[in-house]
């Protein structure tokens, strides 16, 4: 089933995001926890590619796979190009094709410090436009409610999210965010730019505080005054910060919902915990 099938439906998309397990960690350690994360039926669950870029693509195809085939939830491959080759790009869409996997998530990847990047595709919205010739894949892309880190400005992000969805991204997964009214703003820069394509909003609970400021710190969202007072206040109590961070996300979603948002994106960080008691919190509202 393709994703851009299910906007076509009179409700928000809820779906989720997984991760493969560590390279020294065998595949199935994840299957428990993914399977059920898949019982609480989402839309579709998308697998990463490797924190940071890395980790082989065999791991999310084999994981993309067992979800739709094992577990019965669409999945959509998470795919970076910054060090890869075309003719790896050819090999990995040729595995997800013998997998049945139709759905991609095309990302550029984080540079990987060290190791020189390869040339063949430069940024994402290239990687997009190379699939959509390669078969018959559905393609997502990513995009960033505080813009891009390598951007010069809200401008220029929002003219390269436009390259990205003309080369053939069809529906767009958010970057992480804690303050709605940021989120607002960039759909009306979007509006602007004439983007018209299903955006979903992505949302992480914060489960411990390492957690958050490790993302904080490669994508660089920006922590409002409320969500700061919540960490500080709870960081030594970790099953209160865990779920005044459930609450707060729970909060988050009720209001994007409320404004008709077209979907919400969880991260879930292969916990089944968070995904149920967030799920059961906003199921009714989508």
């Amino acid at each position: 089933m393709k994703i851009n099938t299910l906007f076509n439906q009179d409700r928000a998309v809820f779906s989720f995001e997984v991760f493969p397990p560590k390279k020294d960690s065998p595949i199935e350690s994840v299957y428990g926890k993914l399977e059920e994360i898949c019982a609480l039926n989402p839309d579709f669950v998308s697998v990463t590619y490797g924190a940071g870029g890395s980790g082989a693509h065999s791991r999310t195809c084999e994981i993309a796979s067992k979800i739709k085939h094992g577990f019965h939830v669409e999945s959509v491959a998470h795919l970076t190009c910054v060090n890869s080759t075309r003719a790896m790009i050819d090999e990995t869409l040729d595995d997800f094709k013998a997998h049945g996997i139709e759905n991609i998530l095309a990302l550029r990847g984080d540079y990987t410090e060290g190791v020189e990047p390869q040339k063949d595709f430069r940024y994402a919205s290239e990687l997009c436009a190379y699939i959509k010739s390669k078969g018959d894949f559905d393609v997502s892309g990513a995009c960033y409610p505080e813009a891009h880190a390598e951007s010069a400005d809200e401008i220029e992000d929002v003219l390269n999210l436009k390259k990205k969805v003309d080369a053939g991204a069809g529906h767009l997964i958010s970057q992480l965010f804690f303050d709605n009214a940021l989120f607002y703003r960039f759909l009306e820069r979007v509006k602007i730019a004439r983007i018209n394509v299903p955006i979903e909003a992505g949302i992480m609970p914060v489960t411990n505080k390492r957690q958050i400021e490790r993302m904080v710190s490669l994508c660089g969202a920006s922590l409002p005054p409320k969500f700061a007072k919540m960490m500080q206040r709870y960081e030594s109590k970790p099953e209160a910060l865990r779920d005044a961070g459930i609450a707060y996300a729970v909060e988050q979603i009720v209001d994007l919902l409320s404004n008709g948002v077209d979907g919400i994106h969880l991260y879930t960080m292969n916990n089944p915990y968070v995904a149920e008691k967030i799920t059961r919190a906003v199921e009714k509202l989508l």
